[in-house]
């Protein structure tokens, strides 16, 4: 998972934990609890399909005074909540030693000391075993994550564990598979053996960097593994769950990867690690359709897989909202899933149809096995937070309610089945359903043209269900004049879908005609642009999350001091007054940060200092540049200090109309 601090739009501190334990929820219980949701079932679905959940925060969050209700308002195991509503499997991270190695620091205050237990779950093998005990009661089966660092593992980051700092080839090789089997054979003696492992998390650039690292990312990667450092690790990584014991042999391996809709990065992992012939059975995808795209997406890249190398195949991570709030003063992670043709609403119907159509895609698949949903009873605890110091980032994407109360949501790993009803006592319910119904327009349409210019009126347009997904059913506008108009400005067209619903498509009549022909970077390169810096440290970046519009935006972060410059020269200009503007976001704190505008017939530079401060806080910047001399070159300038991030999108040059 990536780990960072997102902005919600509304924010509500309701902590669990301050709410004096043990009482009984009918007490304390949101409207979320008390939603009435239906789902429709899949057709042919196997018993055997992977419903499964990964809770690795469930030991921390109790231990701090977190207790789950059932539908009848009494205190449960949640283990046995899960398995009544239809989970079949458990996921849980493993880390090698989670404490500090440092002291955490964040806005100059110590949230964390070294040596002090990491947080984020503390998974432990001592940790993770007593939860395998809670889950092979329940009747669970168990997939063991090993991420092979001390703390979050992802495509960002890939620590090697404090213990195995200094070791690299064969010694770093030598202890990956010596800890994988050991880790096994503890687990094999406490009696909860798993029956999946992943080896390694979110591979996208390999692991255990540097030695494991496929990729470089800094202008400081010189010394990286590269993709045979990465394979090698695997391989060791595979002998010691075979090594593990006689069972070993019949454990599952999976190799993990994010971004579960990107077929290319997938081709490029798997095409050398089966060349390699390293000894794993399943193919793992995280895929977030908010970050990761459409399902669309997700099933076409699994159909390439499963022919091009024959593997099964599960999505090892999925979770969509319930609500746009939270429940402690941390910001959320989740960023709203809406594309052109598709979406989800945040409600507990629409979380419910998200992990459906998750299961219906993964399932129409050959060899596609089934789901984990990330963190389902992650409630929000004090003390219970993403690192030791901080909150929870992913309350809104748990499954249960700021109060631990179990949300109608959860049903939906028996209602696919067409089983498993519920009624609970606040008056929420869960049900089944095989048709759903257009209920609300979505959104308007919005379109830009010249004045004069007839728009291209899209042949649908997206409306609401009652199932809180949102899809494109034909639409029929109304006439305008569209020739007549002469001036700049906006005119909002109505439109009748057949169902009967109004839709709206607000056109923009705009004489302003924008130079740059890839503004949002939407094409994936800095091609129209001239960059003097290093391409590892500025670059066209596909990160929905981001982007202040599409999936790209231009972006820059180094672990070390850096700078660049990106720029772009306009000749044969109109000579007046013209308008250069970017959106940007980022973390804040560079030596220097800004756009600039030179050369445009005057010995003097004009720039306009760019501000970040923080994640999806967009703000727009602007210059006005006299032009005399038919020319102009444009850019942005970063001087920046270790860590410092950033991202510009939606750029603009224009000339201003007098």
């Amino acid at each position: 998972m990536k780990n960072a601090k997102w902005l919600v739009l509304c924010v509500c501190a309701a902590v669990f934990a301050s709410c004096g334990g043990k009482m009984q929820s009918a007490d304390r219980v949101s409207e979320s609890a008390k939603a009435q949701i239906a789902v429709a079932p899949i057709d042919g679905l196997s018993e055997d399909f992977i419903r499964g959940v990964d809770i690795s925060m469930v030991y921390e969050i109790e231990k701090n005074g977190g207790v789950y209700y059932d539908e009848n308002g009494k205190s449960a195991d949640v283990f046995q909540i899960l398995k009544s509503q239809g989970v079949n499997w458990v996921r849980l991270r493993l880390w090698n030693n989670p404490v500090n190695d440092y002291n955490v620091v964040e806005n100059g205050t110590v949230i964390s000391k070294k040596g002090d237990p990491v947080g984020g779950g503390n998974n432990s093998v001592d940790v993770d075993i007593a939860l395998a005990k809670r889950a092979k009661k329940a009747g669970l089966k168990l997939l063991l994550d090993f991420h092979y660092s001390d703390f979050w593992a992802d495509p960002e980051k890939q620590k090697k564990p404090n213990e195995w700092k200094n070791l690299s080839g064969t010694e770093l090789c030598d202890a990956v598979e010596s800890y994988t089997s050991e880790v096994l054979q503890k687990f094999k003696s406490a009696g909860v053996q798993p029956d999946m492992v992943q080896i390694g998390n979110e591979t996208n650039n390999g692991m255990l960097w540097p030695d494991g690292k496929i990729n470089p990312v800094t202008k400081t990667d010189v010394d990286i593994g590269g993709m045979s450092g990465f394979i090698s690790l695997l391989k060791a990584a595979s002998r010691g769950v075979r090594k593990a014991g006689k069972w070993g042999t019949d454990i599952k391996i999976i190799i993990h990867l994010a971004d579960g809709g990107k077929n290319a990065l997938y081709r490029t992992i798997f095409d050398a690690v089966t060349e390699a012939q390293v000894d794993f059975d399943i193919i793992g995808l995280s895929f977030y359709p908010y970050w990761h795209g459409s399902f669309d997406d997700l099933t076409a890249n699994m159909n390439d897989l499963c022919s091009r190398y024959g593997k099964d195949m599960v999505v090892v991570e999925n979770a969509y909202a319930y609500t746009w709030d939270a429940g402690d003063d941390t910001a959320n992670m989740f960023s709203l899933y809406s594309d052109e043709a598709h979406g989800y609403i945040p409600s507990v119907q629409g979380q419910a149809t998200e992990v459906r159509d998750c299961m219906q895609a993964v399932s129409s698949v050959d060899g596609g096995l089934g789901i984990f949903y990330w963190e389902p009873a992650w409630i929000p605890v004090e003390g219970a937070g993403w690192r030791s110091g901080e909150g929870n980032a992913w309350d809104n994407q748990a499954m249960f309610d700021f109060y631990g109360n179990v949300l109608p949501s959860l049903s939906v790993f028996n209602l696919v089945y067409g089983k498993g009803e519920v009624q609970n006592v606040w008056g929420g319910s869960a049900s089944s359903a095989t048709l759903f119904e257009p209920c609300k327009a979505s959104e308007s349409v919005k379109l830009t043209v010249m004045p004069g210019q007839i728009p291209p009126l899209p042949e649908k347009a997206k409306v609401v269900f009652t199932d809180d997904s949102e899809r494109l059913v034909p639409v029929t506008w109304e006439t305008h004049d569209w020739k007549s108009e002469k001036e700049d400005k906006i005119v909002t067209v109505s439109g009748t879908t057949q169902e009967g619903f109004r839709v709206t498509c607000e056109v923009e009549l705009s004489s302003i005609v924008n130079l740059l022909k890839d503004p949002s970077f939407e094409s994936g390169t800095l091609d129209e642009w001239n960059l003097d810096g290093s391409p590892v440290l500025f670059y066209a970046c596909e990160d929905k999350g981001n982007a202040h519009s599409g999936t790209w935006a231009y972006h820059y972060w180094d672990n070390g001091a850096f700078s660049g410059t990106l720029s772009k020269t306009f000749t044969g200009l109109q000579n007046g007054t013209y308008i250069f503007s970017a959106w940007s976001e980022g973390g804040g704190g560079e030596n220097a940060l800004y756009l600039f505008a030179e050369d445009y017939g005057s010995d003097k530079t004009l720039t306009v200092d760019v501000v970040d401060t923080g994640w999806q806080i967009w703000k727009k910047y602007s210059l006005e540049i006299p032009v005399t001399n038919g020319q102009v070159t444009v850019g942005f300038y970063v001087d920046g200090i270790a860590g410092n991030w950033g991202n510009f999108d939606d750029v603009m040059l224009y000339y201003k109309l007098q």
